[in-house]
């Protein structure tokens, strides 16, 4: 699962190989013991539930020894993912330009993160430091142990971009990016004692133009914020850099996100080992024979792998190569495949185990086990708006010689897909029901899939294996370092006070709640074409859900608008940034497929709008 594209963000074009990338040397033993800690995390949550739930005898340092393990595995897998090209980022802008100036932009960028890193590698330091007079209550070992994976991940990036520049970028351009980067510092160092009059002024210099522009410049999602926040702090307050640091360890550090790299990896065993394969191959022989029958496969087929992964990008890589062939000898045009595909993606992203509801609850305090009840609920809502869609597209499909499947046939890719099917249902149940937290039924769910994958459905080898492990870091890291740096954002913001004039402002808005639910769907689905859907939850999340809870509207019902809105951002062109990976996917060009999917946005929103004004969607199941 990657991160860099053609005009894209969220995850992205495939990494380059590792004869090819500037750090693969450097990089290979931060690779295994990524890896490592990544195997670490998922026996010391194992044995925290057999021993909890089996034994009846909790093993309270465990807890404790995932934190310190999981501060250095997304640390040393944003190292890894800066190798790798992995790193969300937005380059529709950067790929307009001619080769030449897209180049040193390129180099731009680069040098502008190495510039950030340097800055705040002093305070990762003293932050490390201070943490050392800290003692851990249960392994009573310094805390600092823990917070130096701030500082040598910073350390190891900043080796990467050296050797990347050198590898990659012409000495003119990193003399003159250099000189650029250094002009920019000291005007605004000048500038500084007129621009702290400007007062939330400075938010939209900083917090908002100076993100726009590095993002614009392609730079990495993770270090936009992060340079906005540090340029913020640095020139318009008197705040210690340290306490950004701070924040940036408290964003990537909570407990809660334990489960991400978890169902990461679940995600890369579902495509290793066919299963979700397996689960299209059944509802193809159940529906395959009707009219807009392959249609209602594809949308069921990502409806129930989604369940299982957590990860749009995992989910369309394993849908469209089984569906597409046979989609295509019925007469379904490309770009109409393409547009379900991306639009039934976004359908699906609220289907559990979401890693998008996971951080929602974790940074807007919101039960996760709600979100996942009412998740399931929303994506049918959903699903039911866009199957009848394509069932009206599916009036002139060409069905002639699809002969319906026999009992028999049917009976055995159900006894297949079985084992397949019942995964996204355990770990909806487990978690709905209190039975278990996410990070529990994460590391359950990815023992039990390797178990199956192994003895039913081929089986993995131990490159593969450690392949995605490695895959897993990366993502993980990109992922983790975007949620610390938006989080230090988020805390800048609401230092300003900007977020009490935002409250006076959203509370006098005339209509009352549904104005409030329309002026939040338009927000997120504009950041979602941007920023995807992480980042903008742990930018915006602190400061509109206590509005909401003003106006009365309950933190699920809210959960589900905002996060179905980003969603329909994030499939919508000429912005929208899953849309050009479902193109990449099905190999079909962006300008074919872009007309094709207005109307299964309009039938996305439509569907949006209906669970805005209707709680009972959202809240029914609770």
């Amino acid at each position: 699962m990657t991160t860099t594209t053609e005009g894209v963000s969220e995850f992205a074009v495939l990494a380059e190989t590792m004869e090819a990338r500037p750090g693969s040397r450097l990089m290979r033993p931060v690779e295994a013991l990524s890896a490592v800690l990544l195997l670490a995390i998922i026996a010391m949550l194992l044995s925290g539930v057999v021993f909890r739930y089996g034994l009846s005898r909790p093993i309270v340092w465990i807890d404790e020894a995932a934190s310190i393990a999981f501060l250095w595995l997304a640390m040393l897998g944003s190292a890894i993912a800066i190798d790798r090209c992995e790193h969300l980022r937005l380059t529709i802008f950067l790929n307009a330009l001619g080769e030449r100036a897209r180049q040193f932009t390129e180099t731009l960028g680069m040098v502008a993160i190495m510039a950030f890193l340097l800055v705040l590698l002093p305070a990762a330091y003293m932050y490390a430091s201070g943490e050392m007079d800290i003692t851990s209550s249960a392994l009573n070992i310094p805390a600092g142990y823990r917070a130096a994976a701030i500082a040598v991940g910073m350390v190891l990036m900043v080796l990467l971009a050296v050797a990347q520049l050198l590898r990659t970028a012409r000495a003119l351009d990193v003399a003159v990016a250099v000189a650029a980067v250094a002009a920019v510092a000291s005007a605004l160092w000048l500038l500084s004692p007129a621009l702290t009059s400007f007062g939330n002024g400075n938010i939209l210099i900083f917090l908002v133009g100076g993100a726009a522009v590095c993002l614009a410049m392609g730079v990495p999602i993770a270090f936009c914020f992060g340079i906005a926040t540090l340029l913020f702090l640095a020139f318009t307050t008197s705040m210690p850099l340290v306490v950004m640091i701070g924040r940036m360890d408290e964003g990537m550090s909570s407990l809660i996100l334990l489960s991400v790299p978890v169902f990461v990896l679940l995600g890369c065993i579902l495509d290793a080992t066919g299963m979700g394969k397996a689960i299209v191959d059944f509802l193809a022989s159940m529906l395959g024979h009707v009219k807009a029958g392959m249609s209602y496969v594809l949308l069921g087929s990502l409806f129930l792998v989604s369940g299982i992964s957590g990860s749009k990008v995992s989910d369309m890589a394993t849908v469209a190569p089984a569906l597409f062939p046979e989609m295509k000898r019925r007469g379904h045009k490309p770009k109409e495949m393409i547009a379900l595909l991306a639009t039934g993606a976004a359908m699906a992203d609220t289907v559990p185990p979401s890693i998008v509801l996971i951080v929602l609850g974790s940074v807007a305090g919101v039960s996760i086990a709600a979100l996942f009840t009412s998740g399931f609920a929303i994506a049918l809502v959903l699903l039911v708006a866009l199957a009848a869609l394509a069932r009206i597209k599916a009036a002139r499909e060409n069905v002639d010689g699809v002969i319906r499947p026999s009992l028999k046939r049917i009976g055995a890719t159900a006894l297949i897909a079985a084992p397949a099917l019942v995964l996204p249902f355990i770990i909806r149940s487990a978690v709905a029901s209190g039975a278990a937290t996410a990070t529990e039924v994460s590391t359950i769910a990815v023992v039990y899939a390797f178990i199956i994958g192994t003895v039913l459905y081929g089986g993995i080898g131990i490159r593969r294996t450690y392949k995605m492990l490695v895959e897993t870091a990366a993502m993980s890291g990109a992922i983790l370092l975007i949620l610390g740096t938006a989080a230090a954002m988020a805390w800048a913001l609401t230092q300003t006070g900007f977020a009490f004039e935002l409250t006076d402002m959203m509370s006098g808005l005339p209509g009352g709640w549904f104005t409030f639910m329309l002026v939040s769907i338009a927000l997120f689905m504009l950041l979602g074409c941007v920023l995807e859907g992480l980042p903008a939850i742990v930018l915006l999340a602190p400061i509109m859900f206590p509005i909401a809870r003003a106006m009365g509207i309950h933190d699920v019902h809210y959960s589900m608008v905002i996060v179905t809105a980003m969603n329909v951002g994030l499939m919508a062109p000429p912005i929208g940034i899953g849309f050009y990976i479902a193109c990449k996917i099905g190999n079909v060009s962006p300008d074919e497929a872009m007309g094709a999917i207005w109307p299964y946005i309009g039938a996305m929103v439509l569907g949006l709008l209906l669970i805005a004004a209707v709680p009972w969607f959202s809240l029914a199941l609770l």
